[in-house]
């Protein structure tokens, strides 16, 4: 257990008390995109139509949020670093390379050796120099504003998150926000989510890039407004995970998560010692939220894996609801080794150093 503790524990003594919960809220989102991708792969052996499959549908349409609470909680956390002192841009961006990249690359590589492997799975284009464009957007996350599929299924979002990494800061330095009230600031990024949201609207543009704006709200607003009770946080985190299930209107959707994950966040980070922080702050969970970044790069492989090896020793076909539940909790667990290994053998040794960044009279 010790030895678990020292590699898996990230909160330290003296850190804010809001840490935990939202290691805890990183645990949970990763493991909503783990139902989307076990409902897709264990769909051949559900009879359609049935109650397990409306089910199904229901519980990936309810997963796909949990990118959104990602958005959100990467909002809140660059943000409130940038804002609370100048940095300079070249370090600020090394560190955040250093965090994304050698993850990504050795995933990246290892979808690349199965793709030359197992070329039936390959989402590489057969013309090498298209292979090779293809393969280059991927590396500098462009892919999550092109139309190709990313070859890591789930780094299209990465690109959002880089493009946020990006504008927050010239946002912070054009506008002089350090400088300006929290009312100032709130009015700008209104104005902000406003154009965002018309653009995206008009324009078919990524609107979930909006939801990054909730983690600012969130970050100006916890010593300024009163800690929602338990309760009212839990309504809006139903509200969210509902969203998905609302009619097919985009702005509505984007709108109920907006406002649901942002409560949902605030309850938990303003009232640390409430019900629903120390829900989100039981071990397991956190240790889930702080290896989330390797375990969201490689639990899709590790699960496709799986179920091709399933699917040999029992091949495909509706066999009922028994199999989708039986399935569920394994299939989870499985995909906790590749994560784990990945983040203890990778990601913490190469991407969570800690590093103090210089203070400059040229910092941004």
């Amino acid at each position: 257990m010790n030895w678990l503790t020292s590699q898996f524990e990230l909160a330290r003594a003296g850190a804010a008390a809001n840490l935990k919960p939202m290691e805890g809220l990183r645990g949970f989102a990763v493991f909503l995109v783990f139902l989307v991708h076990y409902v897709s792969l264990s769909s051949p052996w559900i009879a359609p139509l049935s109650e397990t499959a409306h089910i199904a549908t229901a519980l990936h349409a309810i997963g796909n949020v949990g990118v959104d609470l990602f958005f959100v909680l990467s909002g809140y956390l660059i943000y409130g670093t940038l804002l609370a002192r100048r940095q300079r841009f070249l370090p600020y961006i090394r560190r955040r390379l250093q965090r994304i990249y050698p993850t990504f690359t050795v995933v990246l590589m290892m979808y690349l050796l199965l793709s030359w492997a197992v070329p039936s799975e390959s989402k590489l284009p057969k013309d090498p120099l298209m292979a090779m464009r293809h393969i280059a957007e991927n590396f500098l996350l462009l892919t999550g504003f092109t139309q190709r599929d990313a070859i890591i299924t789930v780094s299209w979002s990465l690109s959002y998150e880089m493009f946020y990494y990006l504008a927050i800061p010239l946002l912070i330095v054009a506008f002089r926000l350090r400088e300006r009230s929290v009312r100032w600031r709130v009015l700008f990024f209104t104005v902000v989510l406003a154009l965002s949201t018309v653009y995206c609207i008009a324009f078919s543009g990524p609107l979930r890039l909006v939801m990054f704006i909730a983690g600012i709200y969130l970050h100006e607003s916890l010593d300024r407004l009163p800690a929602p009770v338990s309760l009212i946080g839990m309504v809006a985190l139903l509200f969210a995970l509902g969203a998905p299930l609302l009619p097919q209107i985009a702005l509505l959707r984007t709108g109920v998560l907006f406002f649901g994950f942002f409560l949902l966040c605030l309850s938990c980070f303003a009232g640390p010692g409430g019900r629903l922080a120390r829900a989100f702050s039981v071990t397991p969970l956190r240790w889930l939220g702080n290896m989330s970044y390797s375990y969201y790069l490689i639990h899709g492989l590790a699960l496709k894996g799986a179920f091709s090896a399933l699917a040999i020793l029992m091949p495909p076909a509706p066999i009922g609801s028994l199999f989708f539940w039986a399935w569920l909790a394994p299939m989870f667990v499985l995909t906790l080794i590749p994560g784990a290994a990945l983040f203890l053998l990778i990601e913490r040794p190469c991407s969570l150093t800690r590093q103090v960044p210089a203070l400059t009279a040229r910092a941004f």
